[in-house]
């Protein structure tokens, strides 16, 4: 995993601070220097092993972590209060005070293990429900993340639905999602190279943008599959789940997700047309008709235009005459607006 350069700083500025006191303390207990130098260095080359080991261990885990914790000592304290060593077995055995701390040692322990585990297997709904008035989300004012999935992440519109501001908010992309673009790119078929390198391309793009702050987010879910690992993280993080897959977006509703559409949202803008609106519209080609000549509006709805066949070719103000739903979709019928 590449590293980031305030990390490599803060380890540097770290391991400096621990080969100084290793030497500070070697030369106070009348040690030679670089006894302590080699100290402190091998010490800090420990955590550095530890932090790369500990890598894929967010903050929100480490959280997590610590309430089982402290929930799992409680549950210990709890059971060594209630007079389990007062029993004659405890009092009359001649290691009774060595067997009572040792008895006890295993309680924390057997506790605190399984309260961090349980802990990092438990999502956000499960800690409302053991502290019912407490929700881990964040601050109303920075806003919900936004997680893309790959048919979002190949949208070229997404970065100018962003610029307008109407989606605002971190952009969080999963990693399995870049896997798949890259799997995508990889492909032998080149369809789907073409999509996954656009939506590698869409990433660039998007992380040039100031108004858009994308993040890459490693869930640690490897072994689920992608849908699974999508709804799962929007719940972890209270994120809203950006999808083009409608059967995707009806299970994320029902787990109670906000689901964005840029699919909904573009038939959501298109022109409801009635009769006798005006427009401009170019004539591309002949109608059924001979009199009849077509255009289309940009949501590619088409229009006919009566009387209108020597004008192909022409941009011309008509006025809706009628709207006729198919199974193809909406067909208009306009005329050619009267000259003022």
């Amino acid at each position: 995993m590449k590293t980031s350069w305030p990390i490599r700083l803060v380890r540097a500025l770290f391991f400096a601070f621990s080969v100084f006191i290793g030497i500070a303390i070697a030369l106070g207990l009348q040690q030679d220097a670089w006894v302590g130098a080699v100290s402190g260095a091998v010490f800090m080359g420990m955590l550095m092993v530890l932090d790369v080991i500990l890598a894929q261990f967010t903050l929100r885990d480490f959280s997590h972590a610590t309430l089982g914790l402290a929930v799992g000592l409680f549950c210990a304290w709890l059971i060594t209060r209630i007079g389990v060593f007062q029993l004659a077995y405890f009092q009359n055995h001649e290691e009774g005070v060595a067997l009572q701390n040792i008895v006890e040692i295993c309680i924390y322990g057997t506790l605190a293990f399984f309260g961090v585990t349980f802990a990092l297997r438990s999502d956000r709904d499960q800690f409302a429900f053991l502290i019912p008035y407490i929700r881990f989300r964040r601050d109303g004012s920075e806003g919900e993340p936004v997680l893309l999935d790959t048919d979002a992440a190949i949208d070229a519109r997404l970065p100018g639905v962003f610029g307008t501001g109407f989606l605002s908010g971190a952009v969080v992309v999963p990693r399995c999602v870049l896997d798949e673009l890259q799997r995508l790119s990889d492909s032998a078929e080149p369809a789907l190279t073409l999509r996954g390198k656009r939506g590698l391309e869409m990433m660039e793009k998007m992380r040039a943008r100031p108004e858009m702050k994308v993040s890459i987010h490693e869930d640690g879910m490897a072994d689920m599959p992608v849908e699974v690992r999508l709804v799962t993280l929007a719940r972890e993080l209270n994120a809203r789940l950006l999808t083009s897959d409608d059967n995707l977006a009806k299970v994320a509703r029902l787990r109670g997700i906000t689901v964005l559409s840029l699919r909904e949202l573009a038939a959501a803008l298109n022109p409801e047309l009635g009769v006798g609106d005006e427009l401009r519209l170019p004539l591309t080609k002949p109608g059924k008709d001979k009199n009849q000549a077509v255009g289309y509006l940009p949501d590619g709805a088409m229009i006919v235009v009566n009387n209108a066949a020597s004008l192909i070719g022409q941009t011309v103000d008509v006025v809706v005459s009628g709207t006729l739903p198919t199974s193809a979709g909406r067909l208009v019928f306009a005329e050619l607006k009267p000259a003022a």
